[in-house]
């Protein structure tokens, strides 16, 4: 089961948030001990000082803590969980592939997210000499506060076997990891994609389809439906751009389908002519819609146009999906955490415009 704490204005809810807030500062390093050749326990941590996104800042040290697993063993774990939550996350990955990101530089040190929305203001004049004073004018801003969740799966290892792969030379079975990976990845990308609300400390997180100022068109014929046609589709298309420029958001846009839709998509767009050119292709001729991307957690008939500016949305990031050693039952299990710091941001404007259409 996945689940998920909060640190916000200074309160946390949840065991996992409450451990880490007590520490002062995430360091991941110091959760990942790892066991050296010469039997000691070490931990991988960021020289003080030096760059963390350099490798060469990285230092092993020495500590009293005991640790389980050998340094080649976390690295197995790494690659599973890191090439499952890259094949999972499909629309929290077009925000980081297109750099709609904001980086926390201390996850457990920013109580809570606080940001400003800004008015238009100001306006140009027309003279020949550049004396004449025009209107002063000032922008207005009004502040919002957006939670910090913690996502966080459980998993254990088995101290049998482990010691079975050690003696037989096979590779750690990382399958419990790569699950809770992809729990913690599901739920990431359903925090953009399902109508589901996260409210604490005076915010709340918001998804495309659920966003109070995104932009709604009415679907009249359910594409997979029998009278549905190419054009009908993409009349729909146009429709939910039309409505995203009347909100004075001129794209580019990515159009978000459920996977019931997928197969409409290839389909041919005049089927009495027998073009060959599909539903997609004719959808990506309309200008401003740079990719289609099928969302399988994207509930049934709903469609979604969006805009790839931050100003739309953004992932706001205090740290990756990430593995962490947890705490021991004895000397036979060891307990795993799959666990990210990352906070999908739906926006509107100040004058309450949103870059977001939803047909549904």
């Amino acid at each position: 089961m996945d689940n998920m704490d909060f640190i916000t204005n200074g309160q946390t809810s949840g065991a996992v948030a409450s451990m880490l807030a007590n520490n002062g500062k995430l360091d991941v390093g110091m959760l990942r001990p790892w066991v050296g050749r010469d039997g000691r326990s070490y931990c991988t941590l960021c020289a003080p000082g030096k760059d963390p996104r350099d490798i060469a800042s990285y230092v092993a040290k020495p500590i009293q803590a005991n640790a389980t697993l050998r340094q080649d063993e976390w690295k197995q774990i790494d690659e599973a969980i890191l090439n499952v939550s890259r094949s999972r996350l499909q629309g929290v990955a077009d925000l980081i592939n297109r750099g709609l990101t904001f980086n926390l530089g201390n996850a457990m040190g920013t109580t809570v997210f606080e940001y400003e929305k800004i008015s238009d203001a100001f306006s140009a004049e027309l003279t020949m000499d550049a004396v004449s004073r025009g209107n002063n004018d000032r922008p207005d801003y009004g502040v919002e506060y957006l939670p910090i969740p913690i996502i966080h799966v459980d998993y254990q290892i088995n101290a049998r076997v482990l010691a079975s792969s050690r003696t037989r030379g096979q590779a750690l079975d990382t399958t419990s990891a790569e699950l809770a990976a992809r729990k913690v990845a599901e739920k990431l990308e359903a925090m953009l994609f399902t109508n589901t609300t996260y409210s604490f400390g005076g915010g709340t997180i918001y998804s495309y389809v659920n966003h109070p100022r995104r932009n709604p068109v009415t679907l009249t014929t359910q594409w997979t439906a029998s009278g549905a046609t190419g054009a009908t589709v993409v009349k729909d298309v146009i429709a939910m751009k039309q409505k995203s420029i009347d909100a004075k958001h001129y794209g580019p846009w990515v159009l978000y389908v459920p996977v019931g839709y997928e197969t409409v998509l290839d389909k041919d767009y005049d089927a009495t002519t027998a073009s060959g050119r599909t539903i997609r292709e004719r959808i990506l001729q309309i200008d401003g819609i740079t990719d289609i991307k099928v969302i399988d957690t994207l509930a049934a008939h709903n469609v979604l146009l969006v805009q790839m500016t931050s100003d739309v949305v953004r992932l706001v990031q205090g740290l990756g999906i990430t593995n962490v050693e947890w705490s021991t039952e004895g000397n036979m299990i060891t307990k795993y955490k799959v666990m990210t710091i990352q906070v999908p941001q739906v926006r509107c404007d100040y004058n309450l415009k949103s870059g977001v259409t939803h047909l549904a």
